[in-house]
């Protein structure tokens, strides 16, 4: 799983897994998701598709915020 923040106190979730090849996914910057594998890129905000080679989005992982701890819910 991957927990990304869009914005100030947002968080969203979503799985690790890349959806072209099964590639882990290995960091988060300039509001991207990033594969290393194939250099496919996904957005932070809904997991979507921003560069491919990936034709579909990360799925959504369902998470409670609760203070300072995340969990899955």
């Amino acid at each position: 799983m991957v927990v990304t923040q869009p914005s100030a106190g947002e968080f969203k979730a979503f799985s690790a897994t890349c959806t072209h090849q099964g590639c882990a996914v290995k960091s988060v910057s300039d509001g991207v998701i990033n594969c290393p594998c194939h250099n496919s890129n996904f957005s932070i905000a809904d997991g979507s598709v921003q560069s491919g080679p990936a034709t579909k989005p990360l799925p959504s992982v369902a998470i409670t915020v609760s203070g300072d701890s995340i969990t899955l819910a």
